[in-house]
C-alpha cells in the first residue's frame, strides 16, 4: 500500500502540469547537449591551434629563411638555395609554397619532397594562406618570362594597397592574374612638343591573333594597356586569325573589365576598329587578316580602306605574297594614308615527278610596280608592318626608290621572347614618305616593357609574351582635333575593292 500511495502522490492531479514538467526536462536536456557540443568543438579548435602552432614551429618559412636554413631541406644544394633567395627577392616574396616549383632548378618533384617541411608566413603547403584566398597584391604570381624589374616594380607599387584585383578568370590558368605593369609614359609631357601637338602611330604583328587568343585576359590586358600607357592613337595590326579579334580589344578599351585596365587613370579615348573583310594572306595555318585600331576621340576618322589584290607577285605572276591593306584616315586638317604590310619569305619550290619546278630561286618579298604607283599617287604615306627583313636589305630598294625612309635602323631589334627579351632580328618597321618625314618628331621606338603576363602560356609554363613581335611606334606633328564620337559601336565597315586611289603629287 505504501508503495502504491507514494507512487500515487507523485502523479500530479492537473494533467497540464505533467506536460510542463516534461517540457522543462526536454529543454534542460537540450541545453546539456548543446553545452557538450560546444565544449567538444572548443576542444577540437584548441587541439587544431596547438597542432598548427607546432607545425609552424617545425616548418621552415621560405619567405624569411636563409640560404643555410634552406640547405637543411632534402635535395637543396647551396646553388639551389641561392636561386631560391634570389627568386624570392625578385618577386617580393612567395605567395604560397607551390610557387617554389617555379624557381630555376627546383621543379615539381623536389617540391613534393620538401612540401611537408616548408610554409609561407606560417601557412603550410596543405592549406592556402589568407593572402592567397584574397588574391593579395603584395607579390605577383611568379612566372617565367616576367622580368625582375617589372616584378619588383609591381611589388613596390602595391605593397601599400589593401584591396586586390579579383578578376573573373576562366579555368585552366594560374589561380590569379596579379600582373604587373611598367611605369607608363607621362602623356601630359608627350602630348605636345615645343607647343606643337603630337600623335603616336604604331604597328604590331599580333601573331595569329584569333578571337580565342584575344579572349585570353593576359593577351587582352597586354594589348590594351600597351596602347594606353604609350599614348598610341592609331595602330596597324597584322596576322589576325579572324576578323572578330579586334572587337575584343575595342570592347575592353571602351568598357574595361580587367583590373589594370579599369584602374587606368589617364585618358581612355573612344576606340574603333576595322579589319579586312577579305584575307590578306593564306598559309598552312589558315587565312590571315589585317586591321586598324584607333582612338576616335583624338579626331581620327577612317575615310576608306582597301585590300589590294595586286600587292606583290612571286616572279611567276602568281599572287603568292600577302596583300596590302590600305587605309585613308582624316586627322584634323591632315589626310594620312597607311599601308599595312605583312610580307613573308616565299616557300621553296615544290617537287613533282622527282624534279623541282620553277627556275627562280625563292625570292624575298619586294613591292610590286602597282603598289609603287599607288604610293606615288598619295602625299602623306606611312608604310608600316612586318617586312621580314632589315631595312637595309636590297629587297626593299623599291621603297627607297619611292623616297620612303625607314624610321628604325637595322641595329634595333623588333622581336621578343622570354628567352631572348632583347630580340635578335629587325623585321618590323615604319617607312615614311618625304612629307611625313617633315612631320616626324624624331622619336621612333620599340616597346619592350609590359608585353608579358602571368596568364599567357609560355611553352609548358606561364608568363609568356602576347606576341613574338614588339610594337613599333613613331611620333608625328599632326593637327589633332578632339571630336565627340558617335556612339554607334566600335566596328567600322570596310570598303573592299581593287581599284587604285586617285593620284596626287607627293
Amino acid at each position: 500500500m505504501g508503495g502504491s500511495l507514494g507512487c500515487h502522490r507523485s502523479i500530479p492531479r492537473d494533467p497540464s502540469e505533467l506536460g510542463r514538467k516534461l517540457s522543462a526536462a526536454c529543454n534542460f536536456s537540450d541545453v546539456l547537449v548543446k553545452q557538450q557540443l560546444q565544449q567538444q568543438q572548443q576542444q577540437e579548435q584548441d587541439e587544431d591551434k596547438q597542432q598548427q602552432h607546432q607545425q609552424q614551429q617545425q616548418c621552415l618559412d621560405i619567405n624569411s629563411c636563409t640560404e643555410e636554413e634552406l640547405m637543411t631541406l632534402p635535395g637543396v644544394t647551396r646553388a639551389l638555395a641561392r636561386n631560391i633567395v634570389q627568386h624570392r627577392a625578385r618577386i617580393g616574396g612567395f605567395r604560397r609554397v607551390e610557387d617554389l616549383a617555379l624557381v630555376s632548378g627546383f621543379g615539381a618533384a623536389r617540391l613534393q619532397l620538401v612540401k611537408p617541411e616548408i610554409c609561407v608566413n606560417g601557412h603550410t603547403g596543405g592549406s592556402p594562406s589568407s593572402s592567397s584566398s584574397s588574391t593579395s597584391l603584395s607579390s605577383s604570381t611568379p612566372c617565367n618570362g616576367v622580368s625582375a624589374d617589372v616584378s619588383a616594380n609591381f611589388s613596390n607599387q602595391n605593397s601599400s594597397s589593401k584591396s586586390s584585383p579579383t578578376d573573373s578568370l576562366p579555368p585552366g590558368g594560374p589561380g590569379q592574374m596579379a600582373s604587373s605593369r611598367p611605369k607608363g609614359v607621362q602623356q601630359q609631357e608627350r602630348a605636345s612638343h615645343q607647343g606643337r601637338p603630337l600623335m603616336r602611330v604604331a604597328t604590331w604583328d599580333l601573331q595569329r591573333c584569333s578571337s580565342d587568343k584575344a579572349n585570353n585576359p593576359g593577351v587582352r590586358e597586354v594589348v590594351c594597356m600597351t596602347l594606353l600607357e604609350n599614348d598610341i592613337k592609331l595602330l596597324a595590326v597584322q596576322d589576325l586569325a579572324d576578323q572578330e579579334a579586334l572587337n575584343k580589344f575595342c570592347a575592353e578599351l571602351n568598357q574595361p573589365s580587367l583590373f589594370n585596365v579599369r584602374k587606368w587613370k589617364g585618358p581612355r579615348g573612344v576606340w574603333k576598329c576595322a579589319a579586312s573583310e577579305k584575307p590578306t594572306a593564306e598559309s598552312s595555318e589558315g587565312s590571315e587578316y589585317s586591321g586598324f585600331l584607333w582612338d576616335s576621340s583624338a579626331g581620327i576618322e577612317l575615310k576608306e580602306a582597301v585590300v589590294m589584290d595586286s600587292a606583290a607577285t612571286n616572279g611567276n605572276g602568281n599572287h603568292g605574297q600577302p596583300k596590302l591593306f590600305l587605309a585613308r584616315f582624316s586627322i584634323g586638317s591632315s589626310e594620312l594614308t597607311l599601308v599595312n604590310v605583312h610580307l613573308k619569305t616565299l616557300a621553296l619550290p615544290k617537287e613533282q615527278n622527282g624534279r623541282k619546278h620553277g627556275s627562280h630561286r625563292p625570292k624575298n618579298h619586294r613591292l610590286s610596280t602597282a603598289v609603287q604607283d599607288t604610293l606615288r599617287g598619295s602625299k602623306d604615306v606611312l608604310v608600316l608592318g612586318g617586312f621580314g627583313l632589315p631595312p637595309d636589305s636590297t629587297e626593299l630598294d623599291g621603297l627607297k626608290k619611292e623616297k620612303l625612309t625607314a624610321l628604325l635602323p637595322p641595329s634595333i631589334y623588333t622581336n621578343i621572347s622570354t628567352r631572348s627579351p632583347q630580340g635578335t632580328s629587325a623585321l618590323d618597321n615604319i617607312w615614311a614618305s618625304r612629307t611625313m618625314k617633315k612631320m616626324y618628331s624624331g622619336h621612333c621606338s620599340v616597346v619592350r616593357e609590359g608585353l608579358t603576363n602571368p596568364w599567357i602560356p609560355d611553352n609548358w609554363s606561364w608568363g609568356g609574351v602576347a606576341s613574338e613581335h614588339c610594337p613599333v611606334m613613331a611620333e608625328f606633328y599632326l593637327d589633332v582635333v578632339a571630336k565627340e564620337p558617335l556612339q554607334n559601336g566600335s566596328s567600322v565597315a570596310v570598303l573592299e575593292r581593287d581599284d587604285i586611289m586617285p593620284k596626287h603629287e607627293r
